[in-house]
């Protein structure tokens, strides 16, 4: 028997960041567990860490090059891989044009300190307009408030969730996701000790989530209107004279703008839009505004709706009128080891936002990228810089995207398509080409976006463990080859390691962070304490002022007094997702330990609903939507508001593309989703308040 070894590590499957303790010998997994001195997750761990050994070990991993013949993936050698993908790609643009190449990345890569370094290489060799990701399907509304009220797409305001003392949470789930653009691992307890010092929790959902069950205060809203809570809620602190800007007095302008912008946002007109009663709005801003320490934090259910970056806006705008932003037990901002907004920096930048509008509909592109929910008409429009060849790294569009099946429809007219993988999936499947990807125990790991996004500043590295099988390249190191040899460069470059060598020194914390310190710590990571204020030093507008009111969300507030209830007769329920434990988008579901058990993937909906619907709890039922239809089972449950239904995100893989059989069970939400439903402020896909009709299938 090899040698047992022990590592501290840092899960990167989702963005809670938790401390791991790997047991491992030269060829297998002993056993993942919490790291109970993990400064920052504090002993917490959930399933999916423990499901990193099977991501490596899945039978049906690509592990080989495979290119298309006839229809029928066969093993290549990496060099014919590669000058395929040359050939093709350069082929692609001589004929059509620069733009006629696209590339699409997924979550994973938010993860991979190797790929954020050598992924913008590619973009630049590539030379397209035509870049998409999968944070426009979720969190592209945080990056353009930041943008217009602070100045840069990454100052992204975090809670302060050990010192406040009032958290209301619109639209997100922290108990499950353990923080989405906020990275904080084992919320529950987190939320445990806010009451435990006498604070409150308010979770505003139209389900009642598993944060909703633990605060205690839940209020139900109906789909796409918490804008209308958040600037009634704005509205009566102007109007009761609670305005309060405390240390950013003289940073902050348009004051007088909000004021004005938010006077037709009374809480009797919030009350007819959300389903909550008018007193219950002016008592939760008076709360707010009169406690210690308060913070509001809009997620998932405020972003991917109609009105997302309205949402983001009025959440950053209630912070700070209240006096509760880049303060204790506030909205604030980390000081990270690694500066990611200090290497991105814009000041002195002249700029105008949205960068570009799309060929075929003008939606927005920010951060170099356009709405996912434009790529499939994209492909399908011919003319000047028409999408003929595309690259998806770690990424599937058909599940995670709205109209799934038309972006799978778009991809077969494609003359080239390739991917970095692990899986054969139902969007690889459509490659020519696919080249396959490391996965986490095979990489260094350095979380450069989600340390800009903790509750608490920490730092932690970790070198890889295993070697990719059959001596296959880093992922990273294939994205650089791709991008060295389409611009004809003579090297990949650095490796990530040096890279952060390089870039340790330069952040916050000099050189007491390095990266030998960090292998060396002895509990696997670093605390470098808790949030500081620190936004008046490192605002990026232009006037090095905060902006309460952009013209770009004034302009759009008579949109959002012109919305009108979207159930209809034809559809009279509405659609909203859900996140689970043991799922992380669609990538994760060929862990057998992660999808053993009940079928979760159902259709939850309210007992009144049910009944008159006819349907009982388990039988299947048919959900059609503008787009398309589905049939799976139904949950009866009064955690739903009425009215509105709910159907679990990631789910729908066909069992023809990988080996797990449960594939057969589950069905996907984004056949369902419309993709000409966006916020058009951001771009961001309306996957929340979709309307659908239900009956017994």
């Amino acid at each position: 028997m090899s040698h047992e070894k022990t590592q501290f590590r840092t899960c990167n499957i989702c963005e809670a960041m938790c401390g791991l303790v790997v047991r491992y010998n030269d060829s297998d997994v002993v056993s993942i567990k919490a790291n109970p001195d993990d400064p920052l997750s504090r002993g917490h761990i959930c399933p999916k860490a423990v499901a990193l050994q099977d991501f490596r070990t899945d039978p049906d991993r690509v592990t080989q090059p495979l290119k298309k013949v006839d229809g029928v993936f066969q093993p290549v050698s990496w060099e014919e891989a590669y000058d395929f993908a040359v050939e093709q790609l350069t082929a692609a643009q001589k004929t059509h044009g620069k733009d006629a190449a696209a590339i699409y990345l997924g979550n994973p890569n938010a993860h991979k300190f190797g790929n954020l370094l050598n992924l913008p290489k590619l973009v630049k060799a590539l030379g397209t307009v035509n870049r998409y990701s999968s944070a426009t399907a979720d969190q592209i509304p945080h990056h353009v408030t930041s943008i217009h009220m602070l100045g840069h797409p990454m100052l992204i305001p975090v809670p302060d969730v050990e010192r406040t003392d009032f958290m209301l949470i619109l639209g997100g789930n922290p108990v499950v996701s353990n923080g989405s653009m906020m990275t904080a691992p084992g919320f529950g307890r987190r939320m445990d000790e806010i009451k435990a010092r006498g604070g409150r929790v308010v979770v505003v959902d139209p389900r009642r989530t598993e944060t909703a069950k633990k605060a205690g205060e839940h209020l139900p809203i109906r789909p796409e209107t918490d804008a209308y809570l958040l600037l009634a809620m704005i509205h009566e602190v102007f109007a009761s004279g609670l305005v309060d800007l405390g240390a950013l007095n003289d940073n902050v302008k348009g004051i007088e703008a909000l004021q004005a912008a938010v006077l037709p946002f009374t809480c009797e007109v919030a009350a007819q839009m959300t389903g909550l009663e008018a007193s219950q709005i002016s008592q939760l801003a008076q709360d707010f505004s009169k406690a210690g320490s308060a913070v509001s934090y809009a997620r998932m259910g405020a972003s991917t709706q109609s009105f997302g970056s309205l949402c983001q806006w009025a959440s950053n705008a209630l912070n700070i009128v209240t006096g509760n932003f880049d303060r204790a037990g506030g909205a604030m901002f980390t000081t990270p080891a690694l500066d990611y907004v200090g290497m991105t920096s814009r000041k002195g930048q002249q700029r105008s936002y949205p960068e570009k509008r799309s060929r075929v509909s003008g939606q927005p592109l920010y951060n170099g990228e356009f709405p996912i929910s434009v790529m499939a008409e994209e492909m399908e429009t011919p003319g000047e810089g028409q999408i003929k060849s595309l690259i998806t790294v770690a990424g599937n569009p058909v599940l995670t995207a709205p109209n799934g099946q038309r972006i799978a429809k778009a991809l077969e007219g494609l003359d080239f398509m390739m991917s970095i993988d692990i899986h054969i999936n139902d969007t690889t499947r459509h490659a020519d080409l696919i080249l396959p990807a490391t996965v986490a125990l095979e990489e260094v790991v350095y979380d450069m976006v989600f340390h800009s996004f903790a509750v608490r500043n920490t730092a932690a590295f970790a070198e890889a463990i295993f070697e990719p099988p059959n001596n296959n390249p880093q992922e990273w190191q294939v994205i650089a080859q791709l991008a060295a040899r389409l611009s004809g460069a003579n090297s990949i470059g650095p490796s990530p390691r040096q890279v952060l060598e390089m870039l340790l020194p330069q952040g916050f914390h000099g050189k007491d962070v390095s990266v030998d310190g960090l292998l060396t710590a002895p509990i696997g990571a670093v605390d470098l304490g808790p949030l500081v204020p620190n936004i008046q030093h490192r605002l990026e507008t232009p006037d090095g002022l905060i902006d309460l009111a952009p013209d770009v969300f004034l302009e759009d507030l008579p949109r959002l007094l012109a919305f009108e209830p979207q159930e209809n007769e034809a559809f009279p329920l509405l659609m909203i997702g859900r996140r689970q434990v043991r799922s992380h988008n669609s990538w994760t579901q060929n862990s057998q330990r992660l999808v053993k058990g009940r079928n979760r993937c159902t259709l939850q909906l309210h007992p009144k609903d049910a009944y008159r619907l006819g349907i009982s709890d388990s039988q299947d039922v048919e959900v059609a939507s503008r787009v398309g239809e589905i049939t799976l089972p139904a949950e009866v449950t009064d955690e739903m508001m009425p009215g509105v239904v709910s159907i679990p995100q990631g789910w729908g893989q066909s069992n023809t593309t990988m080996g797990n059989a449960t594939r057969e069970l589950t069905v996907s939400i984004n056949d369902l989703t419309d993709d000409s439903r966006m916020d058009p402020v951001s771009g961001n896909a309306a996957f929340n308040g979709v309307p659908v009709r239900v009956q017994l299938a």
